[in-house]
Order: C-alpha cells, then structure tokens, then sequence
C-alpha cells in the first residue's frame, strides 16, 4: 500500500494526464466530478505535507506571490506581427506575390485568429521556465507567475526538451459573461470585451486575481522548426500538440486560394457559435523552406497575413427615416443610412424597432449613429453620436395614419397598427412570410420577386401561389427568369404541397404562433381537421401555450375567412397532417430541460428532438426545471442549477435519454 507521499506523487502525476487529455486531446477519460475528488485529495495531502508539494503540482497554477512590477525578457527570435488583410481581393494579392517568388503550388496552413494576448513560452528540459509578453516584439513583459495560473499552459512537457513556443491567451464568451454579471452585482463597470479581460488579467501584479478570471491559451507557431527536424507549419503543429501544448482543432491545411477561401467562409458562418472570440483567420504557408525564402519585413513574416472580419459595429449618418406595413399591420420605424460595409454586408437601412425605442435614443435625422448587426440578425441602430450634432437634425415624429393606405393608426402596448384588412402592405407581407424558409420554404420566392408578383396582379392571396401555373408566359416579363428558371420556381411550388403540418401553421401567420408553437400543435392534433375542432379549454392546457395563443388560435380557426382560406388550399392538394414521428419517451415527456455551454450536436437539432420525444426546451433555469444540459463553457446557468440541486445532464446522457 502506498504511503502519503507517494500517493501525491501518484495523484500530481494522475492529474496532469488528466489536463493534457481535457485541454490538449479534447477527449477527457474522466468525468469533471471525478476530477474535483482527486484534485480535493491532493489538496489536503499537500496540507498535510507542505515541505513535500511537488513543483509540477497542478494546485500551484494558483500563484501566491505578488510582483513589485514586472520584469523584462529579451525574445530570443523576435516575436513579429502580422499583416491584415481585409477583402478576398487582397487574400488573391497576397497569393499572387508568393506564386510570385516561383512558388507554383502553394500549400496554406488556415487558423482562427483568436481575440486575445500575444504569449512566448521558453521551455528547458521540457519544464516552463519563463513566459512573456509580445512587448515591441524585442523585448517582452516576464508574466511567468501569471501564466502558471493558465490550466491549458503546461508547466512540464511530454518530452524534456528545451524548445520556445508562441500562442494567443484568451478568454471565453461563458467567462467574460460570468465575469461580468458578479461584477455588476458588485456594483463595479464591466469588462468592455473579452480582449481587454485578457489583456489585464494576465498583466495583474497579484496571480491570485489572475487565476480567478480562468485564462485559456492556445500555441500556434513554433519560431525554430528546423532544429526539431520539422519541414512544414502543419507538422509543427503536430509536434507541439504532442508535447502537450493547447493547439486548435480548427487548424486545417489547404491548397491555394480556393481553400483559404473556403476556409474563410466556413468559419465565418462558424463564428457565432463558437466559445470564444475571434477577429479574423490566419493564413500561414506551410512549407519552412518556402517561408525562409520568402523572409520577413522589419514588422511582418512576407509568409504569413490575417484576414481581418468586416466590422460587427460601425458608425454611419441617419439620412432619413421611413415607416413599413408588417403582415400583422405593426407599424415599424426604419433608418435609412449612408451606406456602410457591417461583417461583408452593404447596410443602408436598420430597424429602429418602434415608437419608444426610437424616444429612448432621442434619435434625429442628420445624426451620426453606430449600428450593429450579429450574423443573421436585421442590423439595428445601437447608439446615436449626439456630441458630434451641430444643430440641423430633425427629431423623430412618430407618425399617425398608415403609410400605405392611410388609415388611422391604433397603438397597442408599443406598437402602432394599421388595421385595414384590405392594406396592400400587410398583404404582401403575409405572402413574403409564407414563402420564406422556415414556413413554405418556397426557394426563388424572395421578396421582391413576390412584390412584383403582386403588382402584376398575379399573387394576390396565398391560393395564388398554386394558381400561378397559369401565368407561365407573363412570367417571362419578370427581369433575370427565363424558362427554367420559371419551371425550377413552379417544382417549388408543387413541391411545398407535401409540406408537414407544423410548416402550413407557421406560414398561415397566426398570431402568436412561431415555430415552436406550431410543431407543438402539430404534434399535439396531428391533422388541421382536430385542430380546428379543438375548444379553448384543450387549447389552454397545453404546455406552453398558455391563455393568449389559445385565444388567437380558437379564433383564427372560428373565423369564416380561415376556414374557408384552409379548404381551398385543402383542396389545391396541400398536406394537412403531421408527417413527423410522434414519440412516446416516458424519459423525456413532460420533462422541461435548459442547454447551456457549447455541445457538438447542433442546439436546434437537439432542441427538436426533446420535443419530438413529448419534452420542452425554456431559456432559463428555475425548481421547475427537471434537467440541466451541460456542454463545454458553461454560463451562468450551470451554477443556478447547481444550488437549486437540479439534474445535470451531459451530452452522452442526453442522447442516450432519447434512445440515441
């Protein structure tokens, strides 16, 4: 049996494997509850034993020593920055200055350029002995102290050898969030961006605040490859990987322009969805004799450059403001702007939202504001500049009759309505909505190929889809059809007949009915017919309906227009009934579930398959939440959950509930 101190040798021993596979491999063999025991274990031996803490001990990545200042460390190969790059234009430019140099094929190493902190490591007989900062790319900042309070950084290598490696320290989107939110309990300002977190924290004089912010690291360049006998970036990579050093799994090799390109793309739509902020890519060449070649400037390696994003938020004049019809006859108040370049897109017009919002800016035309607009999402008037007036703008004036019929406006809560049920305005936009992608998905029917459709007069009401058939020849009129193009845009049609339940509730447009409610109705009647027979009562005791769309739709399927709109599409041969499969997973039904962290299965994917198996998804955590789902950075979710003692699931435990 082992005695005290060789169980602690045993345990640091154990516990650094354990942080290798989790940060390094990505592929933990232990759960983290198992973890925390033998971390738990190690600390109270070393308690017992404080002459006997071992220097590799993963409990001393918490520093107890407090700097006067910090110290300067001289770069042994200068640590230089990168060019940027902001157009595919000047991905190309860079391309054709290497082939250029008589690089025929050349071969790219693409990375996620991380939002963080520059980092040089310098390693002797593989145990880290210093780690600093970029500096001026000479001479850097000694942030050893702080650095060993990184879990990712290992303090001793797979291999002693003595080798210096460069990387990015970083702090992700579920940590500034945390941060933030006991911050502002606190009453203190918070943390601007997750950059700025990282910069200070990693340059706090005590380590002990610096461990509290939970770092991360990821290693990207090693500046010597040669003297290990490595002949391309891709292989240093793989090398530093298996020295046990954090390396991105988004790391990929690609050929040519094409691949950087398609590498871009990819990790463009990516973005949102991943862990931690990133500003650009990386686009690196991956042969070391390419890039000796090729050299450096006095600032940058002629080899290498960074695709910088287009901006998420950028400034720009309000020239006017204008009000549009929606298909429930809300009122919406729009800026129109000097066009601006928002994350690859031109933006000349944002939503201002309503009447409130836009007295709550105190917004005016002539003013210069900042807009936003976050993957997908309609860009938005974020802030006005008022310090930069100078007394010609025009304050906003909400306005009182329709802009399109010019019937009298009704406000209700914070909306404005036009209420004419003959407004040509709500028309076309109950028929934009009903050919969009999450309703009927009708490809080719965009917006304003269903305007000109409608001032045509061959689109009038959603039957007219289905009759449009008949109009084959006229549509030759419309600017970019020709004959099959029309046909491609007539098999959409047909095909959106076949449609499930869930789809047809949704495009209908009513009231209160989203995607969510509509596959739960779907599911719950499973054909239009028991749904239209269905009381109030039924209605109210489905979960997550509630009084409101139990109203709306008892009265949808009571009024003479939707029950005679619904046989006519009836009888133009639409499918009616539920054509997903219904579920009875005791497991699952009637269970409510909250997801939070980052998971390999895509959340909606998941999402539908909780509620296919009879369960529900909320937002937020309460006692009445049954399950927790946890992935990776966790917010501030998990830890509600965990003091309200609910259920946590992990991923595994979540698909196998589902039978998967």
């Amino acid at each position: 049996m082992k005695n005290n101190l060789e169980r602690m040798q045993e345990l640091v021993e154990i516990l650094n494997k354990l942080s290798y596979e989790y940060y390094t491999l990505d592929n933990p063999s232990v759960s983290d509850s198992e973890y925390d025991r033998l971390m738990q274990e190690l600390m109270k031996l070393e308690s017992m034993y404080p002459d006997n803490i071992l220097p590799n001990s993963p409990t001393r990545r918490v520093g107890d020593k407090i700097n006067e200042g910090f110290s300067k460390i001289k770069h042994e190969i200068p640590l230089l920055s990168l060019s940027n790059v902001f157009t595919e234009a000047d991905i190309i430019a860079f391309d054709n200055r290497i082939r250029k140099e008589n690089i025929t094929n050349p071969r790219y190493v693409c990375e996620l350029k991380i939002d963080g902190l520059s980092v040089s490591l310098k390693y002797v007989k593989g145990k880290l002995l210093y780690a600093a900062t970029r500096g001026n790319g000479i001479i850097g900042e000694n942030i050893t102290e702080n650095a060993k309070t990184i879990k990712s950084i290992p303090k001793i290598l797979t291999k002693p050898i003595d080798i210096e490696v460069r990387g990015e320290i970083y702090v992700s989107k579920a940590t500034l969030k945390k941060l933030n939110e006991e911050r502002i309990k606190e009453g203190l300002e918070p943390f601007k961006n997750a950059r700025n977190l990282a910069s200070g924290s990693i340059r706090q004089l005590d380590s002990k605040i610096t461990a509290k912010r939970n770092l991360d690291a990821f290693i990207y360049h090693l500046p010597n490859p040669l003297d290990y006998g490595l002949t391309t970036h891709f292989e240093a990579l793989a090398f530093m990987k298996k020295l046990g050093f954090p390396t991105n799994p988004n790391n990929r090799l690609v050929n040519g322009i094409s691949g950087i390109l398609e590498y871009i793309n990819e990790k463009t739509l990516e973005r949102p969805n991943l862990a931690y902020d990133i500003d650009g890519v990386v686009i690196k060449l991956n042969s070391i004799s390419e890039q000796m070649m090729l050299g450096s400037t006095i600032k940058y390696p002629k080899w290498a450059t960074a695709y910088k994003f287009p901006p998420e938020e950028v400034i720009t004049k309000l020239k006017d403001i204008i009000f549009t019809v929606g298909r429930t006859g809300q009122i919406t108040p729009n800026a129109i702007l000097e066009p601006v370049n928002v994350m690859g897109s031109t933006i000349s017009k944002a939503t201002l939202h309503n009447e409130d919002y836009c007295k709550e800016l105190d917004i005016r035309i002539g003013d210069y504001v900042q807009i936003i607009k976050a993957g997908d999402v309609i860009p938005k008037v974020l802030q006005v500049k008022k310090e930069r007036r100078d007394g010609s703008e025009i304050p906003f004036k909400m306005i009182d009759t329709c802009p399109i019929c010019s019937s009298p406006l009704v406000k209700k809560d914070s909306n404005y309505y036009c209420v004419n049920p003959l407004c040509d305005a709500r028309h076309i936009e109950s028929l934009i909505h009903f050919a969009s992608r999450p309703a009927m998905d009708i490809s080719g029917m965009g917006e304003r190929i269903i305007e000109d459709m409608y001032n045509l007069g061959f689109i009038k009401t959603i039957p007219d889809f289905y009759h449009l058939e008949k109009y084959r020849d006229e549509l030759m009129i419309l600017e970019g059809y020709g004959e099959k193009s029309i046909q491609n845009l007539l098999d959409e049609i047909k095909t959106s007949k076949e449609k499930s339940l869930e789809k047809l509730l949704f495009a209908l447009g009513i009231r209160h009915v989203g995607m969510k409610t509509a596959m739960i109705l779907a599911r719950k009647f499973l054909n239009i017919t028991a749904l239209k027979e269905a009381t109030y009562e039924t209605l109210n005791d489905i979960p997550d309906i509630g009084e409101e769309i139990a109203t709306s739709v008892y009265n949808y399927f009571h009024d003479e227009k939707n029950i005679k709109l619904i046989q006519e599409l009836k009888d133009l041969g639409l499918n009616m009934t539920y054509l997903g499969e219904v579920k009875e997973n005791e497991k699952i039904k009637d269970k409510s579930f909250v997801i939070t962290g980052t998971l390999n299965i895509k959340r909606d994917e998941l999402k539908d398959k909780i509620i296919t198996n009879g369960g529900k998804v909320i937002d937020s955590v309460s006692k009445k939440t049954d399950y927790l789902i946890l992935g990776e950075n966790p917010g501030s979710k998990y830890d509600k959950a965990l003091k309200l003692g609910i259920t946590i699931l992990r991923e595994d435990d979540i698909l196998n509930m589902l039978g998967e």
